[in-house]
C-alpha cells in the first residue's frame, strides 16, 4: 500500500506540471529509497517537459541518433542535462519551492554517482554544472566552460528543435568528434525513417525482462529515462570487484526458458558457430570440466561474416569495424613500418636457423683424411653431414581478451594484432588469432584467421568488438585443446588481457552452486591452465596491458614469463622480441 500511495504521490506532481491527466508516466520508486528528492524532481522534470515541449519529438531523435550508431549512455546523459536546464528556469519561475528540491536533489547526486562521474566527459560535464547550481558561477577551464554555456543557455530554449540541435551538437564535439565525418550530420539522423527503425531490432537496448524487443518497447524507455537525474550505467567490472561482499552472491539464476533462449540469443550476437554439433558437443565435454562444467565454449567467424539477422550487435560490429579500419589507415605509414622492421627482425633469425652446420657423423659424406682412425681409435666417426634447422617446426596461436575492458582501446588491439599478422605471414610461421569473450555460460571464442589460413583473412582482425565479461581460464583451455594437435615441434601461446579474468556465474536450475569467477579464484585457475600448457612443452607469454595496480595479479598467472605494456602501441614490438627469443633458443 505505501509504495502504492508514493506513485500515486509523483505521479499527481507530475500532472500537476503538466496540465495533462493523460500523460503515462512510471515512477521510478528504486530511485525514491536512495534518493526522494531525486524522484520528486525527475517527475517533476518530466511534467514539465511534456508542458513546454514535444516529448515525443526529442525521444525519437535520440532514438535516431542511435540507431545510427550513437552511444546510447553518453547520448542519454547530455539529453537528461539539457532537458534539466530548458525546463528548471521555467518551473522554478512558477513554484518556488521547486528550487529547494532541484538544489537538494542536485546535493544527492553529487554525493551518489560522484565517482561514477568523474570516468567520463558527461560525468564531468555534470559535476561543473551541478556545482554551479549549488554555488553559483565559477571559475571552468576554456573547453569545460563552452560544453557549460551551450547547457545552461537552454534556459531560453523554445521549441524542440533547439534543444534537439544542442543536443547533437554536444554529443558531436563532446563525446565522438568522427560522428558526423562518418555518419553524417543533425539532417542525416532526422532523415531516418519510422520504417527503417520499425525494421530494426532493439532487443540488445532492453532489459531481459521486456516482453516485446519493438520500437515502440524502445521509445518507452527513452522516454522515461531522458528526464532522469541520476546515472544509470551498468556497473564496470572495476566498481564489482570492488564490493567483494556483492560479488561473492553475483550469481545470475535463470530458469529453463530463458536457458531455451540462450544458444539463440549468442548466435544472433555473436554470428553462427562455424562447428557442427557434433563438433560443438565434443570439444564441450573435453574441456568445460571442473569449476567450467557449467559452462560452454561458442566458435565463430564473427557477427558480421555469418549474421543471423541485422540487429544493434551487428550494426554495431560494422561501426566498429569502420573505426578500427579508420584508426588503420590514420597510421598506415606507421603500420607498414612496423610490419617491415618485426618482417626484418624475424626473416634475420630464421636465415640464422636455416644455415647449414656440418657435423661428424657414422654415415653422410666420406671423409678421407680420417680413414687413419679406423681400427686404430674407437671414434669411428668418418663421415660429414649437414643438418638444417627447419623454421616451419614453429606455431604461433594469439588469444585476445575482447571483454568490456579493452572497450576504449579496440582501434589499437586490432592494429597490434594485425601487424603480428602480417610479419608472421611474411615469414612463413603458422598462426591463429582469436578474440575471447564471455557472455552468460558462453565463452565465445572469435576466430579471426586459422593456422594455416590465406595471409588475405589478416584483414579479419579489424573486426575485432568488445564485450560483456571474460573467463580467462576456459579460453586458454579451449586454445589448448587444437595447439597440442598441432604437429609442429615447438608451440607458443600469446596472451594479451588486463591481468583481472571476471565472470558473472550461470546457475543453471538442479545444477551445481559455483563462486563467481572473479578474484584469486579466477586467477588461480588461469595460472593453472597457464601452467599445465607449459608443463606440454608449450612456451606461454603473459602481455598486460591493464593497470599498474593489477601486475600482481598478472605475475601469479603467467610467472616470470610476462610483458607489462603501458601503451597498447608495445604489443607487437614485444611479442617480436619474444618470438625472437624462442626462435634462438630453439636453434
Amino acid at each position: 500500500m505505501e509504495e502504492f500511495e508514493l506513485e500515486n504521490r509523483i505521479k499527481n506532481l507530475m500532472w500537476t506540471v503538466s496540465g495533462d491527466y493523460s500523460l503515462e508516466f512510471k515512477p521510478d520508486l528504486a530511485a525514491f529509497a536512495k534518493s526522494k528528492y531525486v524522484a520528486l524532481y525527475d517527475g517533476i522534470k518530466q511534467g514539465a517537459f511534456a508542458r513546454y515541449f514535444n516529448r515525443k519529438e526529442y525521444s525519437l531523435y535520440l532514438v535516431k541518433k542511435i540507431y545510427l550508431h550513437a552511444m546510447e549512455a553518453p547520448l542519454m546523459d547530455l539529453a537528461q542535462l539539457c532537458i534539466e536546464f530548458a525546463v528548471s528556469g521555467k518551473i522554478i519561475a512558477e513554484r518556488e519551492g521547486v528550487s529547494n528540491i532541484r538544489r537538494r536533489a542536485c546535493e544527492d547526486i553529487l554525493d551518489m554517482d560522484f565517482h561514477k562521474l568523474t570516468g567520463n566527459p558527461a560525468g564531468k560535464l555534470k559535476i561543473a554544472l551541478f556545482r554551479e547550481i549549488l554555488n553559483g558561477k565559477g571559475a571552468a577551464e576554456a573547453r569545460q566552460r563552452h560544453f557549460m554555456d551551450m547547457v545552461q543557455e537552454l534556459s531560453e530554449a523554445q521549441d524542440t528543435m533547439e534543444l534537439i540541435q544542442t543536443t547533437d551538437k554536444l554529443y558531436n564535439e563532446l563525446i565522438d568528434p568522427y560522428f558526423e565525418r562518418n555518419q553524417g550530420d543533425l539532417e542525416k539522423v532526422l532523415s531516418v525513417t519510422l520504417e527503417e527503425l520499425a525494421e530494426f531490432s532493439w532487443e540488445d537496448f532492453l532489459e531481459e525482462e521486456a516482453l516485446e524487443s519493438t520500437l515502440e518497447t524502445y521509445l518507452d524507455k527513452v522516454t522515461e529515462n531522458m528526464t532522469n537525474l541520476d546515472t544509470r550505467e551498468t556497473e564496470t567490472k572495476e566498481e564489482q570487484e570492488k564490493n567483494t561482499e556483492e560479488t561473492t552472491k553475483r550469481i545470475l539464476v535463470v530458469d529453463e526458458k530463458a536457458l531455451e533462449k540462450m544458444y539463440s540469443y549468442v548466435e544472433r550476437n555473436y554470428g553462427k558457430t562455424y562447428l557442427t554439433e557434433g563438433e560443438e558437443k565434443k570439444i564441450n565435454a573435453l574441456v568445460c570440466r571442473g569449476i567450467h562444467s557449467d559452462c560452454s565454449l561458442y566458435f565463430t567467424k564473427g557477427i558480421l561474416k555469418e549474421p543471423v539477422m541485422r540487429n544493434y550487435q551487428y550494426e554495431y560490429a560494422r561501426k566498429q569495424r569502420s573505426k578500427n579500419l579508420y584508426e588503420y589507415h590514420d597510421n598506415h605509414r606507421v603500420v607498414k613500418n612496423n610490419i617491415r622492421l618485426l618482417t626484418d627482425m624475424l626473416k634475420k633469425t630464421l636465415t640464422m636457423r636455416e644455415e647449414k652446420e656440418e657435423t661428424l657423423a657414422d654415415r653422410g659424406t666420406l671423409l678421407p683424411k680420417r680413414l687413419w682412425r679406423i681400427g686404430r681409435t674407437g671414434n669411428v666417426q668418418v663421415f660429414k653431414r649437414e643438418l638444417y634447422e627447419d623454421s616451419s617446426s614453429f606455431v604461433v596461436d594469439v588469444l585476445i581478451d575482447a571483454s568490456g575492458s579493452q572497450r576504449s582501446r579496440q582501434g589499437q588491439v586490432a592494429i597490434q594484432a594485425y601487424i603480428l599478422s602480417e610479419a608472421l605471414s611474411n615469414v612463413g610461421i603458422p598462426h591463429r588469432v582469436t578474440s575471447f569473450c564471455t557472455f552468460w555460460d558462453y565463452t565465445v571464442l572469435h576466430n579471426f584467421r586459422d593456422y594455416d589460413a590465406d595471409r588475405t583473412e589478416n584483414s579479419n582482425i579489424f573486426e575485432y568488438v568488445t564485450s560483456s565479461n571474460n573467463r580467462d581460464g576456459l579460453a586458454v583451455k579451449a586454445v589448448e585443446y587444437d595447439l597440442l594437435q598441432r604437429e609442429e615441434e615447438h608451440k607458443i601461446l600469446i596472451v594479451l588481457s588486463d591481468g583481472k579474468p571476471y565472470d558473472v556465474i550461470l546457475n543453471r536450475p538442479n545444477a551445481r552452486n559455483p563462486k563467481p569467477y572473479h578474484g584469486d579464484y579466477a586467477i588461480k585457475d588461469t595460472g593453472f591452465a597457464v601452467r599445465k600448457l607449459r608443463n606440454q612443452g608449450v612456451c606461454v607469454l603473459g602481455v598486460f596491458a591493464g593497470e599498474e595496480k593489477d601486475l600482481q595479479a598478472e605475475k601469479k598467472i603467467f610467472g616470470k614469463d610476462f610483458a607489462y605494456i603501458r601503451d597498447i602501441s608495445g604489443f607487437s614490438p614485444v611479442v617480436g622480441r619474444y618470438l625472437i627469443k624462442q626462435l634462438e633458443k630453439n636453434t
